[in-house]
């Protein structure tokens, strides 16, 4: 099936994509309560979140890490509702009583490991890998995230500015109720985090954007079109010695075919300029849609 009917097909079928939304969040909600359990929990790795400080109060007074996630979630997303407005929708409620619920099914499995290493490696991956399964049905799992929002929306400060300080504080926490090494772990599963969510949002960048400067342009910008079936924009410039004007061939290809249109590019204008970079995310015609 071709991107253009798989596109019209999605949208003829709203209540087909709410399902796979709904799906998301509970996958996604799934692997982080299993990585929680797992790798952080066990090995006393606080990296960030209500799921870190429930690790912290895990060890400080021993109370059970589902309900420390209900007690602060629920009335979190209730203030958010409140003091944010109602754009939160049901999504993210169900993401944050569901999560909880993961934790507390999941909380006599045995650990997989008992390397603090290993559980800040593999439970950042799982942790980041759940939440940017999440985020793809347009959700969240509430907690710090709602605090960060209405600390933004009362004090000026970035939203990103937000996040780092009450997760930084939350590290430090961790560092003080166990030791400086746990919070070291726990910086290294925060930041293992970031970049997996960073993975499963925008992918792995196989395509790449290449920008082709020559003398012979229609030959190639007919060569692209009909050897390697891969569109083509000309792009006004002018050489700044010359101030000549010299349009640029810009051409997204995957990378599969980038060694084709580079060896094309080469044959029939050995001294065109080309400048190749990775794309992280592309959409259109041939391309990814959603």
């Amino acid at each position: 099936m071709s991107n253009s009917k798989r596109r019209r097909g999605e949208l003829a079928n709203p209540a087909l994509n709410k399902l796979l939304e709904y799906g998301y969040i509970f996958i996604g909600s799934i692997l982080i309560g299993i990585a929680f359990n797992v790798f952080l929990l066990p090995n006393e790795v606080a990296s960030g979140g209500v799921t870190g400080i429930s690790t912290i109060l895990k060890g400080l007074v021993d109370w059970n890490p589902a309900y420390v996630q209900w007690a602060l979630n629920i009335p979190l997303f209730i203030a958010g509702l409140i003091l944010l407005g109602v754009h939160f929708g049901v999504k993210t409620a169900v993401g944050t009583i569901f999560l909880p619920l993961v934790v507390y099914l999941t909380e006599d499995w045995e650990p997989w490991t008992s390397d603090p290493l290993l559980g800040s490696l593999f439970g950042g991956i799982g942790v980041g890998l759940g939440l940017g399964i999440v985020f793809r049905g347009k959700a969240s799992t509430g907690g710090t995230d709602l605090a960060a929002q209405i600390i933004n929306k009362y004090t000026g400060l970035t939203l990103g500015t937000c996040v780092a300080l009450i997760d930084g504080l939350i590290v430090l926490s961790a560092a003080i109720v166990f030791d400086i090494e746990k919070g070291l772990y726990a910086l290294i599963g925060l930041f293992v985090t970031s970049k997996t969510i960073d993975l499963v949002q925008v992918g792995i960048g196989r395509s790449k954007m290449t920008l082709i400067i020559t003398n012979r342009q229609e030959e190639i910008r007919d060569g692209i079109l009909n050897k390697i079936d891969r569109g083509v924009t000309k792009l006004s410039a002018y050489g700044g010695y010359t101030d000549d004007e010299r349009p640029i061939l810009m051409c997204v290809v995957d990378q599969t075919e980038f060694t084709k249109l580079k060896q094309l590019v080469k044959a029939i204008d050995p001294s065109a300029f080309i400048v190749v970079t990775d794309s992280s995310e592309v959409l259109g015609e041939g391309f990814n849609r959603a």
